[in-house]
Order: structure tokens, then sequence, then C-alpha cells
């Protein structure tokens, strides 16, 4: 696979929910969106940056995805849902997997921002497609095929300082 160099065309896919979760059950923090973006861009060349968020109707959300917008990132929002059992579900996978994919002849690089193992046959599927995947997420909560498919994996509780506010 290639190595990282600034002619690189980057596409970053942050799959919001997983980061918030983890990052308040770890940490009770919240991602720092801003280093995010640019430790993942990284001095390449940014084609299209996607956060996708789900809407729960909390006050703050709607400052939290314009902030989102200000910093670079285009957002998707998805209404969650619930069931007449009392469940609630809101995912994003298939989503970002379609996007991912749709975006592969016109990046070099994917930057997955997500801790979730089902993404890893997508990385399959991108690196086949010749494209480079890098993977961000907590270590700790970030699944071991999600890691080993990707190119690169940068594990954010290594610098919490950076990404956590």
């Amino acid at each position: 696979m290639t190595d990282v160099h600034s002619a690189q065309r980057v596409g970053v896919l942050a799959d919001s929910q997983n980061l918030y979760h983890t990052a308040q059950s770890l940490y009770s923090r919240n991602i720092d969106y801003s280093a995010l973006l640019e430790e993942a861009v990284r001095d390449r060349s940014l084609v299209r940056a996607i956060a996708y968020v789900i809407r729960a109707d909390s006050p703050e959300e709607e400052s939290f995805f314009e902030a989102l917008r200000d910093i670079g990132f285009e957002t998707k929002i998805k209404d969650i849902k619930t069931f007449a059992d009392g469940s609630k579900k809101a995912d994003w996978d298939v989503g970002m997997s379609l996007d991912a994919v749709t975006l592969a002849n016109h990046i070099d690089t994917m930057v997955l921002v997500t801790g979730d193992g089902d993404f890893a046959r997508l990385c399959s599927h991108l690196r086949h497609a010749g494209v480079r995947v890098e993977a961000m997420g907590f270590a700790n909560s970030t699944a071991d095929e999600l890691v080993n498919a990707a190119d690169e994996f940068v594990d954010l509780s290594e610098r919490e300082d950076r990404y956590l506010l």
C-alpha cells in the first residue's frame, strides 16, 4: 500500500455516535473534532469529511451539528427510532459504507473514525480497490478486526489531551 504523502486525496468518515459513547464511557469527556480532522488529513488534500450523527432531541445537539459544519465536516443526520417495546435504534453503518464505496474513486486514502468492527469488511473492500485505509479510534474500545484490516491505526487514547475536550 502507499505511504502518506502531501499529494494524497483524503476522505474522512466519522462515526460520531461511536466516538461520543466511547469518549463518555472512558473519559466522561467530548471529542475535539477539530484536532481529529487535522490528524486525519495530516497536510494532505481533504476531498470530503462527513460526520454521521443521530438526532435524539437533546437541547445542545443542534449547536454541536453546527460546530461540526464550522470545523469542515458535512453532517449526515438520522433521527433515532423508538420501537413499540421502548427500545431505540439508530446507526449509520450502511450509510457510511455506501459513502465510502462511492468516494473510493475520488480519493487515495479513506480515514474511518470509529471503533466498530463491522467496518473491517469495508476496509478490505477499499484496499482491494486501491485505497489506503486508516482507522482512528480508542484502542481499548476498537475491534481488533478493524485495527487489523486497516493499513494504519491511530490510537486516540495515546494523546487524549489532544483529542478530548
